[in-house]
């Protein structure tokens, strides 16, 4: 069965499933990457010489030069003006309780020993932009610092991968959509012209940027339960970016509408004395028509139409508290 749903939705026009997560198989120890000799840079190439002025002319100063020992692109150790860098505009938002509590612990060892990531801004802002070490440089402000150690990259697309290279401390669903849709807004003025299915390396998961929308006109929006919708009937597409985000934006609201019609089944459910924290997924299930379909998958703006009407038309009253206690075992709703 799985095997011709997944043949049948790979037909032309029919949204794909989403692609599994390949773990990198284990190489031959000491196999890949630059020796510590074939690291070293002697004689920067032209991008590292003016990148390295750059960095001069900002008020900076160079430490060293050197290819980074996997994949031998060019990094330079630099210390910057703390005035001089700031986040990007599409990363995670700022914790006030981890900032506070990373320029505690430095304060108290009276060193700062973990360096930034850093890019050029863009020419209309000037600069320096970290993808990666917005709560170190809050901490490093907070305690009045003049400088920071960072390391600086040449290229500005790196500010697009660090999405997926931030693994080490897992995202939320909230974080990650957020950070997802910053970074496409990035990507539009930088260059909307591009294929939005060429970025999806660095977005991840189309679902992400509708719900990414979905955030940004309704923080307390709950997207773990349309997620799994979402992300069975989105795609990539090979539309360019300034084209495709109009679709996103057309299914964030039709989501926000479906949202809508199940806060208020939740609301009646409650009403009649039926408690659990799977309220909103037990709507949700029950309204999603992708349950009961077989090889190709409708769009994804004809699922959230369905889901809106049959929300609408919930019937609160044929729910029992055993039905609701088949939920058990999933993640609660966000929102409650």
């Amino acid at each position: 069965m799985a095997t011709k749903k997944r043949a049948s939705s790979a037909r032309v026009g029919a949204p794909k499933a989403p692609a599994r997560r390949k773990t990198p198989r284990k190489k031959e120890a000491q196999s890949a990457g630059l020796d510590p000799q074939g690291c070293l840079i002697d004689t920067p190439d032209a991008a590292l010489v003016e990148l390295e002025q750059k960095i001069a002319d900002e008020g900076g100063g160079v430490v060293g030069r050197y290819k980074e020992p996997l994949g031998g692109h060019p990094t330079v150790l630099a210390i910057l003006p703390i005035t001089k860098i700031e986040p990007t505009p599409f990363q995670r938002d700022l914790s006030d309780a981890h900032h506070k509590r990373l320029a505690e612990v430095i304060e108290k060892t009276g060193r700062y020993l973990d360096p930034v990531i850093a890019i050029t801004a863009p020419p209309n802002v000037g600069g320096f932009w970290t993808p990666n070490g917005r709560h170190r440089l809050a901490a490093m402000r907070r305690l009045g610092a003049k400088a920071i150690t960072a390391l600086v990259v040449p290229t500005r697309e790196v500010a697009w991968q660090i999405l997926a290279l931030n693994t080490e401390k897992a995202h939320n669903l909230k974080e990650r959509s957020l950070e997802v849709i910053r970074i496409y807004r990035g990507l539009l003025e930088e260059d909307g012209a591009r294929a939005e299915a060429g970025f999806s390396f660095y977005l991840e998961d189309p679902a992400l940027v509708t719900l990414g929308v979905c955030y940004e006109k309704n923080a307390r929006f709950a997207g773990g339960a349309y997620h799994p919708v979402l992300r069975r009937v989105e795609t990539f597409s090979d539309e360019p970016i300034a084209t495709a985000i109009a679709a996103h934006e057309r299914l964030a609201d039709l989501t926000l509408e479906v949202e809508e019609k199940v806060a208020a089944a939740v609301a009646k459910l409650r009403e009649k004395g039926l408690m659990s924290p799977y309220l909103r997924s037990f709507v949700v299930a029950r309204i999603n028509p992708l349950r009961w379909i077989q090889g190709e998958l409708p769009s994804a703006e004809k699922v959230l139409t369905t889901m809106r009407d049959r929300a609408a038309k919930f019937n609160a009253e044929k729910v029992r508290q055993e039905d609701l206690a088949r939920m058990g075992g999933g993640a609660p709703d966000e929102a409650d």
